[in-house]
């Protein structure tokens, strides 16, 4: 049955009214909530907002590095130690390396541009920060509705945003309402605020509909793979930050690696690769998998018996997407309705690899304009005030600083290092000249004949691993009985011109094993979709050479489950 079959034989959809839905429980979306009932509490009124969180709960899908830049933090709850905010390592020494293949040259601290500084910033799980988050903002009376993902943008009859719709629940893969079946239900608000984090579902859609990034360059996307491990604790040192350049990556692709000491003798190990890469047979799983080889990485996690150093244990690992086109690509951030926020935007500063803090201060202004319009009895109308203050802020600015950083590694690693380094070292951020950019991601994708094929080493199972053990250690379900969330346009294109013309490369850029190549009974080839692995990255929905692969929102608590991630 087509979605307005099942609307027409088991509706209408019970709705539900509020000031204002927020979609997305990550920390935009819950910095939004706690601002506004903030400012409600301050001035003695009285705003009902919710959220609606796709995960099994507020932390679960939320992946980063992370170093956390706790400025904006402090602005929406500035006694956030008091109150137990997850921040408990503080970064005690930076580390820049240029890697090659079995060689390593560290960049002297003094001459680190202040983007790669991290004094005064915490290395945290985000997950567990997103959770306490949630905490305070159910404190002060913000309804979080968990495994309720938006699945469907609803619209007045003047084209102004009315809010959203949750997706069915008990559907079949067949299509068909199961015994289990319960419909979605409406969420109607004054305003509504997308805070979906990278590539979000309905993000897109609103992108496309209100054409809001007309004049904007395209956005770009990397691809960030992490795992966390145990470490002996004679190797671990608490708050050391690593980050490198260069090997396994070539001069022209995109791509670096940190190596974060968390507390507990726990460490997170992370590769970043630009998903603008030319070569259909690179696979970004792979690279990182390859990069932990590197005698400086793999020295943290061998054992050495000889000096009583046990091995280290992988205990978890991760795949999201990045919005890393920063100011040049952000798109109009308002339309009639609602607001985009974080990462659905893309405020995330690339070369800080920092988000956490844009995503809490977007979310925080975009309330502060809610709050007055919704004060002034306004509704449905475009909340300009948002957008004005964020050029007014600290954030901007920041932005503004770093607005050339990404564009550089186009012209090659090398380049771009000199480049970035005068702009941010030399001329301390005061860049008079801007890059523009004019293709997006996909688009660079060269066919596989132009190419040389990338021979990776077989995993190891102790320092290297393949896709599926990383899956398992991602605690990452769906229920099996329900439509794929992964679908296609044109069922014919992956064959027909993916696999033809790029060598299949949704099989090798997936960080999940969710897309493989199989042989039917008459040798011909078929894409075989395993949905139930995905991790959310969105990696498929960006990179894909001929745009045919649509990610669309999975019955709700579907997904990874990171813990400490």
């Amino acid at each position: 049955m087509t979605h307005e079959e099942i609307l027409a034989q088991h509706g209408p959809r019970e709705a539900m009214e509020y000031d204002m839905v927020v979609v997305g429980g990550g920390p935009a979306g819950l910095s939004t909530a706690i601002r506004l009932k903030q400012l409600a509490a301050e001035q003695g009124k009285e705003v009902s907002v919710v959220v609606l969180e796709k995960g099994s709960e507020p932390g679960a899908h939320i992946l980063s590095g992370a170093i956390m830049d706790p400025r904006a933090l402090s602005e929406l709850i500035p006694n956030w130690k008091e109150l137990g905010a997850p921040l408990n390592q503080p970064v005690t020494e930076d580390a820049m390396m240029f890697l090659g293949k079995n060689s390593a040259v560290r960049t002297p601290n003094f001459v680190l541009p202040d983007c790669f500084r991290n004094h005064g910033n915490y290395i945290v799980s985000l997950a567990n920060v997103t959770r306490w988050l949630a905490q305070q903002a159910e404190g002060l009376g913000v309804e979080i509705f968990p495994g309720f993902p938006a699945a469907e943008v609803l619209y007045n009859e003047n084209g102004s945003v009315k809010g959203v719709a949750t997706g069915n629940m008990g559907v079949g893969k067949n299509g068909e309402p199961t015994g289990s079946f319960q419909l979605g239900m409406e969420l109607h608000a004054k305003y509504t605020v997308f805070a979906e984090g990278s590539r979000g579902n309905l993000g897109k859609q609103l992108i496309s509909r209100f054409k809001l990034d007309a004049g904007k360059d395209p956005q770009t996307y990397g691809l960030g793979v992490k795992e966390l491990w145990e470490i002996d604790p004679k190797r671990h040192q608490p708050g050391f930050v690593m980050h490198t350049a260069g090997w396994p990556m070539d001069n022209a692709t995109y791509g670096g690696s940190f190596l974060y000491h968390m507390e507990n003798n726990q460490v997170v190990l992370g590769f970043i690769t630009g998903l603008d890469y030319a070569n259909p047979y690179l696979s970004p799983f792979e690279e990182f998998q390859r990069w932990k080889t590197h005698p400086n990485i793999r020295w943290y996690l061998e054992g050495d018996e000889s000096r009583g150093i046990k091995p280290a244990r992988r205990i978890s690992y991760g795949a999201r997407a990045i919005t890393a086109g920063g100011l040049m690509s952000l798109p109009n951030t308002v339309f009639p309705g609602g607001a985009l926020v974080g990462c659905d935007a893309g405020y995330l500063n690339v070369s800080r690899i920092k988000g956490s803090h844009a995503a809490i201060k977007t979310g925080m202004l975009a309330a502060q304009a809610a709050f007055e319009a919704i004060a002034q009895g306004r509704q449905h109308d475009v909340l300009t005030d948002y957008p004005a203050a964020f050029e007014k802020s600290w954030l901007h600015a920041e932005l503004n600083k770093a607005r050339n950083f990404k564009a550089w590694f186009k012209k090659g690693l090398w380049t771009a290092t000199l480049m970035n380094g005068i702009e941010q070292f030399a001329l301390g951020g005061r860049i008079p000249w801007t890059l523009r950019r004019d293709k997006p991601d996909h688009a660079y994708l060269k066919p596989a004949a132009q190419c040389k094929p990338i021979a990776y080493p077989k995993p190891d199972g102790k320092l290297t691993f393949d896709r599926l053990s990383s899956v398992f250690v991602s605690n990452t379900n769906h229920a099996e009985d329900q439509p794929a969330h992964l679908t296609l346009r044109d069922a014919s294109i992956p064959v027909q011109v993916n696999l033809a013309r790029y060598a299949g490369p949704e099989a090798r850029y997936c960080p999940a094993g969710v897309y493989e190549f199989v042989k039917n009974e008459d040798n011909t080839d078929r894409l075989q979709i395993n949905a139930q692995n995905c991790v959310h990255c969105k990696t498929c929905d960006i990179k894909d050479p001929t745009q045919n692969i649509v990610w669309v929102t999975p019955e709700g608590g579907g997904g990874p489950n990171y813990v400490n991630m």
